[in-house]
């Protein structure tokens, strides 16, 4: 049977989704994704009620019961960068032929979540927090390929360069710099033994540049004992 409720649901629907289609700043796009999605949420509820009483609705607005999606969690993916934007590539089989509500992001200026959702009975998650520099919010999008999504996060500081996508990954792979023992008595000592922290932290360049200082040092201090 026919439900107005359900048909009343259609409507507001299909003009969101007209809507959705001439939008062009992507905040209210956000907006109109979000209330596609809460209504089309309510037509599933009526259509689960009605079959739990026995009855169908045959209006074309019900829609047909969805199945239950599993949630995952992305953590690969891989990126690049221009002057203007860093560009987020997500390798998702078969995504292309999900509906347009169904991929969104949310966008922060140091942050991003994506989300596709209802994939091959999944809904997947990519978070990305404390990104390393602020993102223009308004002019970030994705775009949606065959087998992948692509994000891209407009550059606040347009030319700027990102050598790492979050400010944690760049602290976390900065050389830890020793400091030196304020308790030592002998500040060459102390030197020294900040010296061999460097030496055994860094990396090979670091290690040739040391053992070179050391070495000229020595030498130094040689010449020096000849006089």
């Amino acid at each position: 049977m026919a439900h107005p409720r359900a048909e009343e649901l259609r409507q507001d629907v299909e003009e969101l989704k007209q809507m959705l289609a001439s939008a062009q700043r992507q905040r209210v796009k956000d907006i109109l994704l979000i209330d596609i999605r809460k209504l089309e949420s309510e037509m599933i509820v009526l259509r689960e009620q009605a079959e739990q009483k026995g009855e169908t609705l045959t209006s074309p607005v019900a829609a047909p019961a969805k199945p239950r999606c599993y949630d995952v969690k992305i953590n690969n993916y891989a990126w690049d960068q221009s002057d203007k934007f860093v560009k987020i590539f997500v390798t998702l089989k078969n995504v292309q032929t999900l509906n347009q509500s169904n991929v969104f992001c949310n966008f922060t200026k140091r942050s991003v979540e994506l989300h596709v959702q209802g994939l091959d009975d999944r809904n997947y998650h990519l978070p990305i927090m404390s990104l390393l520099e602020d993102i223009d919010v308004e002019k970030s999008y994705w775009k949606v390929k065959t087998d992948m999504v692509v994000v891209f996060l407009m550059k606040s500081k347009v030319g700027s360069h990102w050598t790492h996508m979050t400010l944690p990954e760049k602290k976390a792979k900065e050389p830890k710099l020793p400091k030196m023992d304020t308790g030592d008595t002998d500040p060459s000592a102390s030197l020294m033994n900040m010296m061999k922290q460097m030496y055994e932290d860094g990396d090979d360049e670091m290690k040739r540049t040391i053992a070179k200082a050391w070495t000229e040092s020595r030498e130094k201090q040689m010449a020096g004992g000849e006089f």
